[in-house]
């Protein structure tokens, strides 16, 4: 006798990756906001994280997902047939998450009944007998390839594969120590690089505070202020906060502002674990008044986002034209508010981890400041700045060695 399906093992993972896929192609969430509600009554972090990366897996992989599907059905599923998107977390676990098929079948087809049931059993066999397999690189959707011009494939490359983990030391002079203590490897000072898989807070210096998790793509735009010899700098939308840490540990006199006290937690968290000391202030940006100016500005814009897809999939799919004309108009007005508290000669670095040019190198126009340009030697020898002297990064770049976040970084002058 067949056990009934709530008695399924590893069921409740996959129908909690089918409330993910459905909250962000069709209500556009992320998968963050979307997460808690998916996974609720998930009684252990390791089905959490399955139902993610399963997910995940089919966001990273969609266009070829359903090139496959397509490939194996008479007449075309509709885009939100559940049977499609249970044939992609099907895929999804099979292609990229190495499941065995007789595996798959068993904890995917009790999500369906009668026909459509009957149906994904007949597709996914036929591409499991045809060993069907994905491209090298993700298949970009239109109007993401479109945005992202010349530069589309080889980000493609960098999205195919969740990335790396990345720590941002409190001493850059610890660097050789801590590679060698964690195995790691290192592409700038101060950074270490490491396998994923680890549970962070098992690693060694994590109790001590010697380090933090933080993308090696955004580390930079802090390296750019340089040393702060107790001079006072401005983190403008500074939650998680390991901008704010970097600035810190620089020696500089931090002030770190955000809107979401509950997202500024964490930076509390981590500066009492750290050692590390900052201003802490709960505060719109747009309507914040400074009792006196900085000496530098730093300004990590809210964004699309898109520049973190490799960890963050579900941007391929919800953001477009709407999404980037709004955050380039908040943008636009955080700039002119930033610009008017920068002491004279102070300097201001404006940051977004988009890919959008409207988000980056439209916005730079826009600010009544002196253009301060980021010299090749500000920079890891295998990074350049723009002719114009701005700085963009995107996942393809180092896809070989894990790839890193997409960033625009312009700096300015009073």
């Amino acid at each position: 006798m067949n056990s009934p399906a709530h008695d399924i093992q590893g069921l409740a993972a996959r129908r909690a990756a089918l409330r993910l896929l459905d909250a962000v192609l069709r209500r556009g969430e992320t998968l963050d906001q979307a997460g808690p509600a998916a996974t609720a009554g998930l009684l252990t972090s390791s089905d959490q994280a399955l139902a993610r990366a399963i997910a995940g897996e089919a966001l990273r992989w969609l266009a070829d997902l359903d090139a496959l599907i397509d490939s194996a059905t008479r007449q075309r599923l509709a885009d939100d047939a559940k049977a499609r998107t249970v044939l992609r977390i099907m895929l999804a676990q099979w292609l990229r998450l190495d499941t065995p098929p007789h595996a798959v079948v068993a904890t995917a087809l009790p999500l369906l009944t009668g026909g459509p049931r009957r149906l994904a059993h007949g597709v996914f066999g036929t591409l499991v007998r045809g060993e069907a397999k994905l491209p090298t690189a993700p298949t970009l959707p239109p109007g993401v390839a479109e945005r992202w011009g010349e530069r589309a494939l080889a980000i493609a490359t960098g999205l195919a594969a969740p990335p790396p983990l990345d720590l941002t030391l409190r001493d850059p002079a610890t660097t050789a120590e801590w590679c060698e203590r964690l195995g790691g490897v290192s592409l700038a000072p101060g950074h270490v690089r490491l396998a994923r898989g680890d549970q962070v807070s098992a690693l060694a210096g994590f109790e001590e505070g010697a380090w933090w998790v933080q993308d090696l793509a955004a580390s930079l735009p802090t390296r750019l202020l340089g040393a702060g010899e107790g001079r006072r700098v401005l983190d403008l939308c500074a939650a998680p906060g390991g901008k704010t840490l970097q600035l810190a540990a620089a020696g500089w006199q931090v002030t770190a502002l955000d809107a979401s006290d509950r997202r500024l937690g964490r930076l509390r968290t981590n500066l009492a674990r750290t050692g590390l000391a900052a201003e802490v202030v709960v505060a719109d940006a747009l309507e914040w008044q400074s009792a006196a100016p900085f000496e530098a500005i730093l300004l990590d814009a809210p964004c699309t986002a898109t520049g973190t897809a490799r960890r963050h999939p579900d941007v391929l799919h919800r953001i477009g034209p709407r999404q980037i004309a709004e955050m380039a108009d908040l943008q636009a007005r955080l700039l002119e508010r930033a610009a008017g508290w920068l002491a004279p000669g102070g300097r201001l670095v404006y940051a977004v981890c988009s890919l959008e040019a409207d988000e980056g190198e439209a916005q730079v126009g826009k600010v009544e400041l002196a253009p301060d340009p980021i010299l090749p030697a500000e920079l890891p020898d295998w990074l350049a700045p723009t002719p114009a002297g701005w700085l963009r990064t995107d996942p393809g770049m180092l896809a070989d060695q894990g790839g890193m976040d997409g960033f625009f970084i312009a700096r300015f002058r009073a």
